[in-house]
């Protein structure tokens, strides 16, 4: 068994990239990454959101192993059935005005 492993984390945003690759001892959780990766210390308006590995949202207790990626979860800004429907009915306005 290794004696460390590597996690990636990471938040996104539009304009915003904040990637990290830490070195942790095996059985650190997500919480240990992200304060080896010390995102919260150049964006302190990230504590408290929801966290996940892999797109899969869990706790700040969960286990993280070699190669995963830790992701930080920005708030929705619109609830994602509103913007398909609003994309839809977009799209049906175009549509119509090329007709």
């Amino acid at each position: 068994m290794s004696e460390w492993i590597i996690v990636t984390v990471g938040f996104c945003a539009p304009n915003v990239e904040d990637l990290s690759e830490v070195r942790l001892p095996p059985g650190s959780t997500v919480r240990d990454a992200i304060d080896a990766a010390g995102i919260l210390k150049r964006r302190p308006e990230l504590n408290g959101l929801d966290t996940g590995i892999w797109g899969q949202r869990c706790g700040l207790d969960q286990r993280v192993v070699d190669g995963d990626r830790v992701e930080i979860y920005r708030p929705l800004t619109i609830d994602p059935k509103e913007g398909r429907r609003m994309r839809a009915d977009l799209r049906r306005k175009t549509r119509a005005a090329k007709e």
